[in-house]
């Protein structure tokens, strides 16, 4: 699947390869179609340099502009929100209804010191009033060199070292594209409304790696604005939203598995849609419901 998408100054794409071609200098995978939209509201930016080759300076300017822009807005809970702050509480609380049930499923119920990565963490907003209520340690990954100095502020309190605490941990300051996780230390990899700004080639390759810091049963969880339709290509902080199929088709690239799925509720409607997606590295067991199931055509039995 690779048709048709927009930029946000209104130029279309015949696909998505043409667009990576056009912005990059090279073609990446690139499925699905497209939707014009308003610009995404995202955490934090990528920046970083990738392998070289044809269009490396096109690239390494697609991270430049991204950073650059996520350098020029404060940092606050309005700032990395894109200005709607009032997202907030909607955001947490739907996260952590996703969440929850996937540790009892995932972990069950018999105490496990617990450890979480924040991608794209921003100002440790997630950390602070998600990630933090359920894992023992919280590590931080953020370019953005003022959002992450604000997030070492934010979680102040929430450093100190003990058996049974609550910490943020590890402040990384290093783009996605050039981070590679300690080997098997998290439970859980959550990524939010910053796999946007990586290209196709690079969101396969941070998957790839983050994968060996999963522990046994760890998983991801990634939760993205959804456009329409294929793609929206983002003219001001160089970021892509994408489409369900696109992500689904990045997915199997990367070989992970939809362990489950919900959508965001109670957001502007003005916005993107959000979907919350809980990823594995193996193929999900179909669950059997213990009944038997009558053979089709089979004649009723008629009671008396």
């Amino acid at each position: 699947m690779d048709s048709a998408g927009f930029d946000s100054e209104g130029r279309e794409f015949s696909s998505a390869t043409e667009m990576w071609a056009a912005e990059i200098g090279a073609a990446t995978f690139a499925p699905a179609s497209a939707e014009v939209g308003p610009p995404a509201a995202a955490a934090a930016p990528s920046n970083g340099e990738a392998g070289a080759g044809p269009g490396e300076g096109k690239r390494k300017e697609w991270y430049s502009k991204g950073i650059s822009y996520w350098q020029g807005v404060e940092a606050s809970t309005e700032g990395v929100l894109g200005g709607y702050g009032c997202v907030n509480d909607a955001d947490v609380k739907g996260s952590d209804a996703f969440l929850r049930p996937l540790l009892a499923e995932r972990f069950g119920a018999a105490k496990r010191h617990l450890v979480a990565l924040d991608c794209g963490s921003g100002i440790g907003r997630v950390t602070k009033n998600l990630l933090l209520r359920h894992f023992n340690e919280v590590d931080l990954v953020e370019p953005v060199s003022h959002f992450l100095e604000a997030a070492r502020e934010n979680l102040a309190g929430c450093m100190d070292v003990g058996q049974e605490t609550h910490k943020a941990a590890n402040f990384y300051c290093i783009p996605l594209q050039d981070f590679t996780p300690e080997e098997g230390r998290y439970d859980v990899i959550w990524i939010q409304w910053c796999i946007g700004q990586l290209t196709d080639d690079d969101f396969v390759s941070f998957f790839n790696r983050a994968k060996v810091g999963l522990k046994p049963d760890g998983f991801f969880v990634l939760k993205e604005n959804i456009a329409r339709n294929g793609f929206v290509l983002d003219k001001e902080d160089n970021s892509v939203t994408r489409s369900d199929p696109y992500f689904r088709e990045l997915f199997k690239k990367c070989g992970l598995y939809i362990h489950n799925i919900k959508n965001q509720k109670e957001l502007p409607e003005e916005l993107f849609a959000v979907k919350m997606y809980a990823l594995v590295t193996s193929e999900p067991k179909i669950k059997k419901s213990g009944k038997r199931r009558r053979p089709k055509n089979s004649p009723h039995v008629i009671r008396s």
